[in-house]
């Protein structure tokens, strides 16, 4: 999505939204609230999106791909700089204290509404979709291209690797809402083993 270029009214009215989120649901955006900060008028807001809740989807879709692209930036940063695989298991570890950190519920809260508002709407599957696939591309190629290394099980299949880190990813929000927290540091612990023994096993 961050790679097409956008009507700059369109372009202006998706920002706007999107800032709004840092500090609001998005289910408590209203138009008033865009139009006014925007400076567009609600023609033009109609003229780009179906109806505001089509706005909503865009912005919610954009902050995904954000995730996204810091996450392909973090993963090819890993894989190009690994010479050994224990630089990459190394690096990977790091990656995953960076996304399982207790300051980023919020934002696995965000994810886990796109996902489950994607799978009921139909325009808004279409674009989430695209982004979903950048991302679980990103880590099915890293992992292809540590089997042809040799440090990864090549029974596995990248793809499938791919969505089973973003689910213990996410997932952690299982974690977020209850009352008795796991301890966090443990929780990193049991990926690293995941990383050392089932994806990266020593030979």
């Amino acid at each position: 999505m961050g790679a097409k270029s956008l009507h700059p009214t369109k372009q202006t009215l998706i920002d706007t939204v999107v800032t709004l989120m840092d500090t609001q649901p998005a289910m408590e955006i209203n138009s008033d609230q865009v139009l006014e900060i925007s400076g567009i008028s609600k023609g033009s807001l109609y003229h780009h999106f179906e109806d505001f809740p089509e706005l909503v989807e865009h912005a919610m879709v954009a902050r995904f791909a954000r995730f996204v692209d810091n996450s392909v930036v973090m993963l090819n940063g890993v894989i190009s700089s690994a010479k050994t695989r224990a630089d990459l298991v190394e690096g990977l570890k790091k990656v995953t204290r960076a996304t399982q950190a207790q300051e980023l519920t919020r934002h696995r809260s965000e994810r886990v509404t796109a996902i489950a508002k994607a799978i009921r709407i139909p325009r808004m599957k279409a674009l989430l979709g695209e982004e979903q696939e950048r991302l679980t591309d990103a880590l099915a190629d890293l992992f292809r291209e540590s089997v042809e290394r040799g440090w990864g099980d090549p029974t596995l299949d990248p793809r499938i690797v791919g969505v089973m880190v973003q689910a213990y990813t996410i997932g952690k929000i299982v974690d977020d809402i209850t009352p008795t927290r796991m301890d966090a540091e443990n929780w990193n612990q049991a990926i690293d083993s995941v990383l050392d023994k089932v994806f990266f096993p020593i030979k």
